[in-house]
């Protein structure tokens, strides 16, 4: 395993994988969404990077806890319950996504989890709308790339955990949305947003209130490459005419505008950990100059311990 804080992750050298591992994403973060509990903003959902992979952390269920967790260092999905039980199996090139979708139903059937997916199809993928039981093109997996990746959110989440505490408004966990595949960190103003009309349920309650927003994703056809962005919502006028560090730019992708900055120009400088923040930093100041938040009621007080 490598132990390079910034690897090289072009997309064309493992997009196979990327799309193959984004589909198992998707399914581990189905039974979440079945078995937890709702919260808004969709935090029920996501995944979380750990000192492994990524993990569900802990869903109840009955009288027992269990997780999944995507172990990227012995390259197995595990699933453990606080009875004891551990089960697993290897992740590997050539493991379909109908094969994952088996093995780990096997389980938790096994350790008498009932979980029946509203919608077991994929959500948003970019190149499978097959179900999930059925995918048996899907079945790439490099396991040096899946390490680098990895390798990648493990060092960004600190400049991302640092930046969240800068911030005492309503804030989300640092965490990885198995829809769009990125680590995202979200701030609010507190203030109720309108619904944009023609709006799905995923976006009416994701946006039901103003927000700036911060992530990285690992590149896509729109963006093909990995890539740190930010986004005001509702979009402000004037916003692109505020500055971005760290050699950021504003671009429009999708008919909204990106704060942008790509993974290949930061892991060069000569302070990555630094540049990323203040990147964040200029991209938070942008959009809450531009949309009118109240930046000083949400700075830290002064902490002594």
């Amino acid at each position: 395993m490598t132990h390079e804080l910034y690897p090289s992750l072009p997309l064309a050298e493992w997009r196979a994988t990327k799309d193959t591992l984004h589909l198992w994403l998707q399914i581990v973060g189905k039974i979440r969404l079945t078995l937890q509990p709702r919260l808004n903003h969709w935090w029920h959902v996501p995944l979380y990077v750990s000192a492994r992979g990524l993990t569900t952390r802990a869903i109840a269920y009955a009288e027992n806890d269990f997780d999944i967790e995507f172990d990227f260092v012995a390259h197995e999905l595990v699933i453990s319950e606080s009875r004891g039980a551990r089960r697993s199996f290897r992740l590997e090139d050539g493991l379909s996504v109908a094969a994952f979708y088996r093995n780990i139903f096997a389980i938790l059937e096994e350790l008498h989890v009932d979980c029946e997916l509203r919608k077991p199809v994929p959500y948003e993928h970019p190149t499978s709308k097959v179900p999930l039981a059925e995918d048996e093109e899907h079945r790439s997996y490099d396991r040096d790339a899946v390490e680098r990746y990895w390798r990648i959110l493990t060092t960004i989440q600190r400049p991302f955990e640092e930046f969240h505490g800068r911030f005492t408004g309503k804030s989300s966990p640092v965490h990885l949305f198995w829809h769009s595949f990125d680590l995202a960190l979200t701030r609010f103003s507190g203030r109720p947003a309108p619904i944009r009309e023609g709006a799905g349920i995923v976006e009416a309650e994701a946006y039901s209130h103003e927000v700036i927003s911060f992530g990285f994703w690992a590149g896509d056809d729109n963006v093909p490459a990995p890539s740190f962005y930010s986004y005001t919502a509702p979009l402000p006028e004037g916003l692109t005419d505020e500055p971005l560090a760290a050699g950021g730019k504003w671009v429009e992708n999708r008919g909204g505008i990106l704060a942008l900055l790509r993974y290949d120009d930061l892991r060069v400088m000569p302070d990555p950990r630094q540049a990323l923040l203040d990147f964040l930093e200029s991209a938070y100041q942008a959009g809450a100059k531009r949309a009118k938040w109240d930046v000083e009621a949400f700075l830290p007080r002064p902490f002594f311990r």
